[in-house]
């Protein structure tokens, strides 16, 4: 990596871009694995190690007559799980539960038909709670939908508790392919 040496400047700015696209990418093949898309996460992971040895390497090379590279490496890989994580929240793979507890009333059967007429499955439970009767609404989604479900949800009943939670395998039943 003799050709990175005389770049001067320019080579915080290729340890500090690479280490943050490293670590995204990092961040992101991580996620993917752990929601049972191992596939794509060993697909990434050729990628993410490649560009590991090369930003690594540069910081290695250098950086007892160096010591910025260290410091610009560091920061790098800070903004790097912030940015992977975000990205990773925006293209929000994988499947969701929602469970909505509402007094039992007609508004929440409403709530459960105006869910189902927007393509979301939706099961009531009947149950009691500490002040009387309660539906509980259970959906299973694609995180991309969470959005739009929690807010039909709190356009028809305002104040329902709202449960989010991640769910790794779903099998049967019926989700969107929205």
């Amino acid at each position: 990596m003799d050709f990175l040496d005389n770049l001067g400047i320019g080579i915080y700015f290729i340890i500090f871009f690479g280490k943050i696209l490293e670590v995204t990418v990092s961040t992101l093949r991580m996620v993917l694995i752990n929601r049972g898309e191992r596939m794509k996460g060993t697909i990434i992971a050729f990628f993410d190690i490649l560009l590991w040895l090369i930003i690594t390497g540069t910081v290695l090379q250098g950086y007892q007559e160096d010591p910025l590279r260290i410091v610009v490496f560091a920061l790098a890989f800070s903004v790097g799980n912030y940015l992977g994580s975000w990205f990773e929240d925006k293209l929000a793979f994988g499947l969701s539960s929602i469970q909505v507890i509402v007094p039992e009333s007609p508004e929440s059967k409403a709530l459960a038909d105006t869910l189902r007429n927007q393509n979301f499955a939706a099961t009531v439970i009947h149950g009691t709670g500490r002040n009387g009767e309660r539906d509980i609404l259970l959906l299973h989604l694609k995180r991309k939908r969470i959005a739009e479900a929690v807010s039909l949800i709190n356009t028809n009943l305002p104040g329902a508790v709202i449960v989010v939670t991640d769910s790794k395998v779903i099998s049967g039943g019926y989700i969107a392919r929205k």
